[in-house]
């Protein structure tokens, strides 16, 4: 959406802040209030496969109500908001300028009809749109897995094992790829992804999300 259209659709539906639903400006993401609390992620983690890993918020409390609106079905200022926040994370890693082609994390089809949108699909167009990257949803969700938050860190990568594939590997071959979702947990879910796309033939595979869980030692959730 154009900064112009931002504005206009303000005037009859004002844009409000995600994490509290106060009203906002136009092209605000969080009201100043909410924006003080959010928590940055510094930490250091990798993802098996990956070249990097960005994160824009430590997920907690304080990010938490933005995350819930993004995969409710209604968005509101959520997809805006955490994107824009993604495009910071990686461009303070020097990653925004080096990538060529971002790719969200998917959904089975059937998930996307229930909820009518792909999350972290909407944040890549918005994320494509501010860095200037084109956007592919090369990576497919083919087989039904287990709910992954029921799941410790081994038991998660089982679960997702063959569970994702490159239909048309030329959107991704000899390509710098940016892989996109919107919470990050043990990390299991972008490995998998990651492999794919490595043996799709993408020469580098980066890993962004909007919230990292805490660095919990010994983490299974």
């Amino acid at each position: 959406m154009s900064v112009l259209s931002r504005r206009l659709l303000h005037v009859f539906y004002p844009n409000r802040c995600p994490v509290c639903s106060s009203v906002i400006g136009a092209m605000d993401r969080f009201c100043p209030e909410c924006s003080g609390r959010l928590v940055p992620w510094k930490g250091s983690f990798s993802v098996t496969g990956a070249d990097s890993f960005s994160a824009a918020f430590v997920y907690g409390d304080s990010i938490r109500p933005a995350v819930t609106l993004l995969k409710s079905g209604r968005l509101g200022n959520s997809a805006y908001a955490l994107a824009l926040s993604v495009a910071d994370a990686i461009g303070d890693n020097g990653i925004a300028g080096s990538v060529d082609v971002i790719v969200p994390v998917p959904m089975l089809p059937d998930d996307v009809r229930k909820r009518g949108y792909n999350q972290a699909e909407i944040i890549c167009r918005i994320l494509g749109d501010r860095i200037g990257v084109p956007v592919a949803a090369a990576a497919e969700k083919f087989r039904v897995t287990l709910p992954q938050k029921e799941l410790s860190k081994k038991e998660r990568e089982i679960n997702l094992m063959n569970a994702f594939r490159i239909p048309s590997p030329d959107l991704v071959k000899n390509k710098r790829v940016l892989l996109v979702d919107d919470v990050c947990t043990t990390g299991s879910t972008l490995a998998e992804i990651t492999r794919v796309l490595r043996i799709a033939g993408a020469a580098q595979v980066h890993c962004a999300c909007a919230c990292k869980t805490p660095d919990i030692k010994n983490q299974s959730t």
